[in-house]
C-alpha cells in the first residue's frame, strides 16, 4: 500500500484530502504544518507528498527545498496545493523540483489522476536509478541539440508532461510565447508534434 504524506495547515481540507485518498486504498499520513511534514518525511519516508505553500513554522517551498536536499527523501515525488493567490509562487516551487501543483479547491479527479501519475512516473524512475547512476536532469542538456536557452526550458517542462499553459505559469511567459518557442523548436528537432520532442528530449537527458 502506497503511502501519501499530507502537509496542510487547514484542518478540514486535510482530512478530506486524507479520507478521499483512503477511499482509494492509499495509506495517509497528516501532518499540520511544514516543520511536522518534514519530520514525518524523515520518520517515515512516504512514496508521495501533497503540501500546501503557504502554513506556519515552515512553508512550502521551505519544506520542498528541505527534503530535496537529503538524500532518503530527494527523490519522493512532491505535490504543490495551491491558492489562487500563490500562483505567482508556482514558478519557485517547480524550480526547486516539485513535480506538479493543484488549484486549490482541489477537484478529486485531478487530485486522484495526480497522484496515480505521479507515483506510477516515481516507480519508473526508481526502477532506472537501480540501472544507472542518477544524473539529474536539466534544461541546459537540451541546448546542444541546436535550442536556445528558453527554447530548451520549454522543451524541458513538456519532456516532464507538463501543458503549455503550465509551462506558461512555470516559466513567467505568456502562452502565446510557449507556442512560438514550440514550433520553433520542433522546426529545429524535426519533429511534428511534443511526443516526439519530449521523446527526442529524454533521451538527450538520458532518462528515456
Amino acid at each position: 500500500m502506497k503511502r501519501i504524506l499530507i502537509i496542510d495547515d487547514e484542518a478540514k481540507l486535510r482530512a478530506q484530502t486524507a479520507d478521499l485518498l483512503r477511499l482509494e486504498g492509499y495509506e495517509t499520513v497528516e501532518a499540520g504544518n511544514g516543520r511536522e511534514g518534514v519530520e514525518s518525511a524523515r520518520e517515515s519516508v512516504p512514496d508521495l507528498i501533497v503540501c500546501d505553500i503557504t502554513m506556519p513554522e515552515m512553508n512550502g517551498h521551505r519544506v520542498l527545498e528541505t527534503l530535496r536536499s537529503e538524500p532518503r527523501t530527494a527523490h519522493v515525488p512532491f505535490i504543490f496545493m495551491t491558492g489562487w493567490g500563490e500562483r505567482d509562487d508556482v514558478r519557485a516551487g517547480m524550480n526547486l523540483g516539485a513535480d506538479d501543483y493543484l488549484v486549490k479547491p482541489v477537484v478529486p479527479s485531478e487530485l486522484l489522476a495526480a497522484v496515480g501519475a505521479r507515483l506510477r512516473r516515481g516507480e519508473i524512475a526508481a526502477a532506472g536509478a537501480r540501472r544507472r547512476p542518477v544524473v539529474e536532469a536539466e534544461p541546459a542538456q537540451l541546448e546542444p541539440l541546436g535550442l536556445t536557452p528558453r527554447e530548451a526550458e520549454v522543451l524541458f517542462w513538456v519532456a516532464r508532461g507538463k501543458s503549455n499553459p503550465e509551462i506558461a505559469t512555470i516559466l513567467g511567459i505568456g502562452l502565446t510565447t510557449v507556442k512560438k518557442h514550440l514550433e520553433a523548436t520542433f522546426a529545429k528537432l524535426g519533429v511534428e508534434n511534443r511526443t516526439s520532442a519530449a521523446a527526442m528530449a529524454l533521451e538527450r537527458m538520458g532518462t528515456g
